[in-house]
């Protein structure tokens, strides 16, 4: 197992991981995944440089260790990170039109890639260390 495999097993446990990606208490919005793309912009931490090397968008709740592959509402697979796609018990808030605008706290994103959820960090790792 490579060393960003492990972070990524354990991210939520890691000192490594970058402050953007910690689960905020009021859950992820669209605006936080804007910022996230801001900040690892240009590395494999954003799905238009891993999607060659089979990472798919997802997101992680922390509070059950579940991953799920982002999807569109109607469940089919997005290409990049989309909450309306959102299992029903990880959504926190919808507009008026039922699109989902607030995860719950303690949801992430990041990527899976053979059965492992990967962090935005551990990625963006992954395919600096030459992948």
């Amino acid at each position: 197992m490579s060393g960003s495999q492990l972070m990524a097993s354990m991210w939520y446990r890691s000192d490594d991981i970058a402050p953007v990606l910690t689960p905020k208490a009021y859950g992820m919005r669209d605006s936080d995944l804007e910022a996230q793309n801001e900040t690892f912009s240009g590395t494999g931490g954003i799905s238009q440089h891993n999607r060659v090397a089979g990472f798919v968008p997802a997101y992680c709740n922390t509070e059950t260790g579940e991953s799920v592959a982002s999807a569109y509402a109607d469940g089919s697979p997005a290409p990049v990170h989309i909450l309306d796609g959102l299992p029903e018990s990880w959504v926190a808030a919808r507009d008026d039109d039922g699109v989902v605008t607030r995860a719950k706290a303690g949801v992430i994103a990041g990527f899976l890639r053979d059965g492992c959820f990967y962090t935005r960090e551990a990625a963006a790792l992954e395919l600096a260390d030459g992948e």
